[in-house]
């Protein structure tokens, strides 16, 4: 019985730097993470609020991206083998791409439309055979008045068809 602790504490006497090393990993990647989303958003915050949406989306992505590195890379760290890991990552993330990519298609098509501005709200817009007074211009949709009526529509509708935009109505 003697002999089998003597192997456990010698087993982690040698797993010790590597559990520190992966932990150092951890704590580096997490400030590195935050940093990167405050820069990202302190640069959004010259713009007005429609590119800022688009910046706090990019900052956000890009610290869960950092995150998810400095995971991989801690396993790695612990001996772990990730090479099945990363592969089916990459194969999950295919699936899922291929699952939302009508979401991620009106994401998209929204960052663009808040960063380029084709329109904005207060316009009268037509577009797909449906047009008002644009209220609302979010990631997803963007939403069109027309007297009682409300029409929400999807941010890639919007990038894929021709929009006929007649400004502010007269008052």
């Amino acid at each position: 019985m003697q002999e089998f602790w003597n192997t456990i504490w010698q087993l982690s006497i040698d797993f010790a730097p590597r559990l520190g090393a992966a932990a150092l990993v951890c704590v580096v990647t997490w400030l590195l993470a935050t940093v990167v989303k405050k820069i990202i958003l302190r640069a959004g915050e010259k713009f007005d609020e429609g590119k800022r949406q688009v910046f706090r989306l990019a900052g956000s992505s890009g610290k869960i991206i950092l995150l998810l590195l400095g995971g991989i890379t801690a396993l790695a760290t612990l001996g772990v083998n990730v090479s099945a890991l990363v592969a089916g990552l990459g194969l999950s993330g295919f699936a899922l791409g291929f699952a939302l990519k009508d979401a991620l298609s009106n994401l998209l098509a929204g960052a663009l439309i808040l960063v380029y501005k084709p329109f904005q709200c207060g316009d009268n817009i037509a577009v797909a055979g449906s047009e008002g007074k644009v209220i609302e211009i979010n990631l997803r949709y963007t939403i069109l008045e027309n007297g009682p009526d409300k029409y929400l529509i999807p941010n890639s509708t919007l990038y894929k068809n021709a929009i006929h935009v007649s400004g502010q109505p007269e008052q």
